[in-house]
């Protein structure tokens, strides 16, 4: 990414922060009441003492130990179970409806669920962020394998191959686009419910302290929470999104930038290709 790109965005940020600061400083009351909230002066200070504590540093330990357990069980069984689906009408008919008819439950509705199946409230608010990050994985595979052109499919059973070399051979990279498209939605989602699940149920953890602040009155704390989850989130997306990159390097890339009008001028400007006529070939004498 080049210099002016980053520029261009940390001016948007400073300009979204600067804007923040004015309307709340200012006590601005129009139709959204700014003055209830805390300036960033003021949210800044209480980051800075959070830093400070080891409480801020076990909540985010807790949050992204039960982000990586439940994402990485959604990753490996989503991607399993919807190859399955795309590749097996026996996969399809058993687990097909079963998926249809829970993918549209939110994840979060699933709390009293695990409250009531599991033994700890650690393992029910892991069980939830892997339902959040399963199903989005599940349908970008089986979407992904069922596009796949069956021309490299039958190259490789022509010469010998069999179900494994081509599921591990052609199908799988070939879905790997799809695939990591999916685990940067199932991430993103995942980060959504696990806050949420430990705001219901949990006792450590960023979301279980963003709530507690809440109900002290603490609103810085209350952002604090807030940009923590969102630094967590992008982060773990920029890494996901850069393990899809990595694997998929195989991949035509766009170009980073259009050519500048100098260059499609001089492109347009250049005379078209006069192709040389073909060698005129020796005719045989007519006996």
């Amino acid at each position: 990414m080049s210099v002016g790109r980053w520029v261009v965005r940390a001016a948007s940020l400073a300009a979204a922060l600067g804007l923040w600061q004015l309307l709340t400083s200012l006590d601005v009351e129009l139709w959204l009441r700014f003055g209830q909230f805390p300036t960033v002066g003021e949210v800044a200070s209480a980051f800075g003492d959070r830093l400070a504590t080891g409480p801020y540093w076990q909540d985010l330990g807790h949050s992204l130990r039960r982000i990586v357990l439940g994402f990485l069980l959604a990753a490996v069984l989503g991607v399993a179970a919807g190859t399955a689906i795309a590749r097996s009408r026996w996969a399809a008919d058993l687990l097909g409806p079963l998926v249809e008819v829970a993918r549209p439950v939110p994840a979060i509705a699933l709390v009293p669920v695990a409250i009531l199946l599991l033994p700890t409230n650690e393992q029910g608010i892991v069980f939830i962020t892997f339902t959040a990050a399963f199903f989005p994985v599940l349908v970008s595979t089986r979407h992904a394998v069922r596009a796949l052109t069956p021309v490299w499919e039958e190259a490789v059973l022509t010469m010998g191959g069999g179900r494994l070399r081509v599921l591990f051979s052609v199908v799988l990279p070939g879905a790997l686009p799809g695939i990591f498209g999916g685990l940067s939605v199932g991430i993103g989602v995942a980060w959504i419910c696990v806050i949420s699940a430990e705001m219901i149920s949990g006792e450590y953890g960023v979301g279980y302290r963003t709530w507690q602040d809440y109900t002290v009155v603490d609103y810085p704390g209350v952002f604090v929470g807030m940009a923590t989850i969102g630094a967590l989130g992008w982060l773990t997306s920029t890494a996901v999104e850069f393990l899809g990159r990595r694997a998929t390097s195989w991949l035509p890339r766009p170009a980073e930038r259009a050519p500048s009008r100098a260059a499609r001028r001089a492109l347009h400007a250049a005379p078209p290709a006069v192709p040389s006529p073909a060698p005129a070939l020796d005719k045989e004498p007519v006996p």
